[in-house]
């Protein structure tokens, strides 16, 4: 122990945390190793390629993809799986290079969000492969025209009555 009570902590053990910029929650403190790199971007936004993952909370079933480079440009993401039990993204073996992925199980893949009128739909045409162990990320395209961009994964609001 140090004088004061504080422990001596080594180098290793300190969490390098950053400060992020956002309009929707103001400055955030985020520890660095929570950057996600996406090299080309994603759709749309190819010159935005640094993110962050934020989590409202513990048990989240929505988190907030932060660009690191525009406080105004976020997205709301969700793993898939959680609402399409048989959704996967097919990951080509030039993918997993360019991601730098040994193993599939190294892959977290998630889906952007958005609402259309009552429902949370995901973008399961594009979703974002994101390497867990280096945190790069990418969006893919799938050929697969078994999904869509707007797959309904919730209704939300009041709940819809049927007709006779």
């Amino acid at each position: 122990m140090e004088r004061g009570g504080a422990r001596k902590v080594s180098a290793e053990q300190v969490e390098h945390t950053m400060q992020v910029r956002t309009t929707r929650f103001g400055q955030v403190e985020i520890a660095e190793d929570r950057v996600i790199e996406f090299p080309k971007g994603l759709l749309g936004f190819s010159e935005r390629r640094k993110f962050c993952l934020l989590q409202p909370n513990e048990d989240a079933m929505f988190f907030w993809l932060q660009s690191l480079d525009d406080p105004g440009l976020a997205f709301v993401v969700t793993d898939p799986a959680m609402f399409v039990p048989d959704y996967s993204a097919p990951i080509r073996s030039e993918q997993m290079e360019s991601l730098g992925l040994g193993a599939l199980e190294d892959a977290q893949v998630f889906v952007i969000v958005n609402r259309v009128g009552d429902a949370l739909t995901g973008n399961l045409q594009g979703p974002l492969v994101v390497n867990t162990l280096n945190r790069v990320g990418e969006q893919l395209v799938l050929a697969e025209k078994r999904w869509t961009t707007r797959h309904q994964l919730m209704s939300i609001g009041k709940p819809v009555q049927a007709t006779a």
